[in-house]
């Protein structure tokens, strides 16, 4: 896994982290934490597929 979606992987999680946390406060900028973490799993999910195209055994996903 390359270094750019670990730290993709990383933000996802802390953001997931942090909606949990404003939505238990009570507070609805949790929302925007919830769009930051669909984001950066996407550029994980991005930077995964990247990285196994360019060794050559990346697997035809279609959907």
């Amino acid at each position: 896994m390359s270094r750019l979606a670990l730290y993709a992987l990383a933000v996802c999680v802390l953001s997931v982290v942090a909606a949990a946390v404003s939505f238990v406060q009570g507070s609805w900028l949790g929302i925007v934490w919830v769009l930051l973490a669909g984001v950066s799993s996407n550029m994980a999910w991005y930077y995964v597929k990247r990285g196994r195209a360019a060794k050559g055994d990346a697997t035809s996903v279609t959907g």
